[in-house]
């Protein structure tokens, strides 16, 4: 039997657990945010963050205190800039908000879930720069433009993705040959079903998690060790595939 060719297209989807080793907690690992504090939730749903003043009080002190603010990349992170840089990387998709992929080195990236360093009015739409609203040093500031409520631009639950940027990583699933899932637990949807839409294009699939997934039964490769070692090694070997 012939061995498969090597892949000349990869697709990347990273979650929290790639940061972890640069001090930014997952969220529903042993030691995430959500596991150790339950309530944390609610700051990231939007009913509860538009109802509540004290929610919004309690989020914007969480975006001053942001391990991201101080975060460097990791191994994980740099081993997906030589991916890049190798020409196999096709797209860097990322339910992360951290900016560590942009801060590491990579170009091609789709932050599917925003950033934190970006705040968005809620009512005018407005876009201004997290440090400039953090340095008004107000309790739950709101728009200058038109006094609506602000937060990260970032998407909570009962938010859509923005239908460009979803567009754009559904495109990047499908015309990959070799779609890899990094730290993400796959199941939040939509970002899950890009999983799926690689499979159904044709592509393999791998998966680096420390938790089984939804996905690992279809997966052609299961990888549950530390992302800090796997994450290399596996981009080296497909560096030297490519020959």
């Amino acid at each position: 039997m012939n061995e498969p060719a090597p892949p000349t297209s990869v697709t990347v989807l990273t979650g929290a657990g790639i940061s972890t080793d640069s001090g930014i907690p997952d969220f529903r690992g042993p030691q995430g945010v959500w596991t150790k504090d339950p309530a944390a939730q609610a700051m990231v749903s939007i009913d509860s963050y538009l109802a509540d003043p004290q929610v919004r009080r309690r989020a914007w002190q969480a975006r001053r205190d942001h391990p991201a603010w101080s975060a460097e990349p990791n191994a994980g992170h740099r081993a997906l800039v030589l991916l890049e840089r190798s020409g196999l990387l096709r797209s860097l998709v990322t339910q992360n908000i951290d900016g560590l992929h942009q801060k590491a080195g990579s170009t091609r990236v789709i932050e599917l879930h925003g950033t934190i360093f970006e705040v968005e009015c809620l009512s005018c739409g407005l876009l201004t720069p997290m440090r400039e609203v953090l340095d008004r040093q107000e309790p739950d500031p709101p728009c200058l433009r038109c006094g609506g409520i602000q937060k990260a631009n970032t998407i909570s639950f009962g938010q859509s993705l923005k239908e460009e940027v979803l567009r754009e990583a559904v495109t990047a699933a499908r015309e990959c040959d070799l779609f890899l899932a990094v730290g993400t637990s796959l199941t939040v949807q939509p970002a899950a079903g890009l999983c799926g839409e690689a499979l159904d294009a044709g592509a393999a699939l791998v998966v680096i998690n420390a938790q089984p997934t939804p996905y690992d039964a279809f997966a052609d490769l299961v990888i549950d060790r530390p992302i800090g070692e796997a994450l290399p090694a596996l981009v080296r070997e497909l560096i030297d595939a490519r020959g």
